[in-house]
């Protein structure tokens, strides 16, 4: 089984479907199921949802990699508007968006950023074979 797959889906709104499936078809093939295959899915669907929403870039293209490194699965995200850097943001009940790094930092153990020569990634990491307490997703978000 490969320890990384990378693929990119052209940035605009009616590819994150396309890049979910691919994950979730990814996380399958490494026998990666259950409520953590659930947590990466979700968190790589609300990633790749801020990257082409808010990417300025015009024709970009967002990059998905997926790895395992000892006992920790990665998701990276990537887009080429490397100054427009991912920040939590505060959420009233009514508002229907702002939540998804919220989301991220509750489903994975460790998420953050970083700015590279020409793109920026946003990065989450779980842990294999973490309990499904741990991926609970609270009522408050």
């Amino acid at each position: 089984m490969p320890e990384t797959e990378t693929f990119r889906i052209p940035k605009h709104r009616r590819h994150v479907s396309v890049a979910r499936n691919q994950v979730r078809k990814v996380l399958a093939g490494w026998g990666v199921g259950g409520e953590l295959a659930d947590a990466v899915t979700l968190s790589a669907n609300e990633l790749v949802t801020n990257a082409v929403t808010h990417c300025r870039v015009s024709h970009a293209q967002v990059g998905i990699t997926l790895y395992l490194q000892g006992p920790y699965l990665f998701l990276e995200v990537y887009d080429p508007d490397r100054d427009r850097l991912p920040a939590p943001r505060a959420c009233g009940p009514d508002d229907e968006g702002g939540r998804g790094l919220a989301l991220v930092g509750r489903l994975a153990s460790a998420w953050g950023h970083v700015q590279q020569r020409h793109t920026k990634c946003v990065w989450a990491r779980f842990t294999l074979g973490e309990r499904p307490e741990r991926t609970h997703v609270p009522a408050d978000l």
